[in-house]
């Protein structure tokens, strides 16, 4: 009975699944994104190659990666952004009701979404941040060089942040139910919050480091107080507690309200 109630789950989740990849590709919206993010990351690291080619001696052979990871601060918004449109639609739409009329057990309709859009973003961004750094050492001649042994601990580092990110996203998206509010309440935490608080102290500078803006900000520019360490556990514990806030949300009140 276990078994089969198990099987039964799983193929619950693999058909949701299958329904939410559908609807996030389905939308217009989401290949904007899509677009805008493309653009975006592999123009910057072209430019950024250009210009460190006109000076090379300068750079001597800077590693490709630094780059694209720093293009991958502003980039993350327009991926978090994504995430939280493809959270909160169906709750502003109304199409909640039919989701959870053709999923009505509601921890896998949560658990299929957040899957899809996390996997999304997260795959999208690794991508387009090695793509940024092959295109930026295709250009830049003999100013920046390529080495796989630290392209590894790059993209790790950056999926990582894409992957807290999302998750925060996914959860706080659940949470808030509007597009907006989840939009402000992400761009806060993320880059607002980090970069202002610490203006004004010490002591608050303990809070800033505390947000998971921060821990991003680390992982991908090298900037800040912070350890390796540190800003994983902060990245890791802000989407471990948004995605769990966002699955009882949905769970226990009313999808509609």
């Amino acid at each position: 009975m276990s078994a089969a109630t198990t099987t039964g789950t799983s193929t619950l989740l693999l058909r949701t699944c299958a329904a939410e990849w559908s609807r996030l590709w389905t939308v217009r919206t989401t290949w904007w994104f899509v677009v805008a993010a493309t653009v975006g990351v592999l123009g910057l690291g072209t430019l950024l190659g250009f210009e460190s080619a006109s000076d090379p001696a300068a750079l001597q052979g800077q590693p490709a990666w630094d780059n694209a990871q720093v293009l991958m601060m502003p980039a993350q918004l327009v991926l978090l952004g994504l995430v939280v449109l493809a959270v909160t639609a169906d709750h502003a739409t109304g199409g909640i009701v039919l989701s959870l009329q053709w999923t009505p057990r509601r921890t896998v309709l949560f658990v299929a979404r957040a899957l899809v859009t996390v996997t999304t973003a997260t795959g999208l961004g690794v991508l387009l941040m090695v793509g940024a750094a092959v295109l930026a050492d295709a250009t830049a001649g003999s100013a920046l060089t390529l080495p796989a042994d630290e392209g590894v601990p790059a993209v790790g580092e950056v999926g990582l942040v894409l992957l807290a990110g999302s998750s925060l996203a996914v959860g706080l998206g659940s949470v808030l139910r509007s597009t907006a509010g989840a939009l402000i309440a992400v761009f806060l935490l993320v880059v607002v919050l980090p970069l202002v608080l610490p203006l004004f102290g010490e002591r608050v500078q303990e809070l800033a480091d505390a947000l998971p803006g921060a821990g991003a900000i680390f992982l991908l520019t090298g900037s800040g107080d912070m350890s390796t360490t540190s800003s994983v556990v902060v990245l890791t514990a802000w989407a471990v507690g948004a995605l769990v806030l966002g699955c009882l949300r949905l769970v226990r009140d009313d999808a509609d309200r």
